[in-house]
């Protein structure tokens, strides 16, 4: 009987894994990346421009944990859902807006540490 050989995992790239400089930015990146999934694309991390440090629903799994904790409520959702699909930020400059892109604020401060604790979102420390 001969020896089995070793062998040793192989990934499928060696690029540098870049986390995202914000909640903000990892939530319309993963919003691109649901909505590319609804018409049909396959989403896998480290493929793209840039590896990721996660898979779109990471992202999501850390905004339903805020749910479930009650940190966040279904009007926060509805409003990263609307206008992260539309790929900005609501304006609160336009009164039409304004009560969105508090709701849209909130949300993500609260979506900022968990991503940060999972390394989603740069930790760049404090600032000088």
């Amino acid at each position: 009987m001969q020896p089995r050989p070793h062998h040793t995992p192989r990934f499928a790239s060696h690029r540098r894994v870049e986390p995202f400089r914000s909640a903000e930015e990892a939530w319309f990146w993963t919003m691109a990346a649901l909505v590319a999934r609804r018409d049909g694309a396959r989403i896998v991390a480290g493929l793209g421009a840039v590896a990721r440090p996660c898979e779109p629903d990471d992202v999501v799994k850390c905004l339903d944990r805020l749910y479930r904790q009650r940190r966040i409520d279904l009007s926060h959702a509805r409003i990263l859902r609307i206008w992260g699909e539309r790929g900005t930020a609501p304006d609160p400059r336009f009164p039409i807006e304004r009560g969105d892109a508090a709701l849209w604020r909130e949300a993500l401060s609260r979506l900022e540490w968990p991503l940060r604790m999972k390394g989603i979102v740069a930790d760049h420390g404090p600032l000088p």
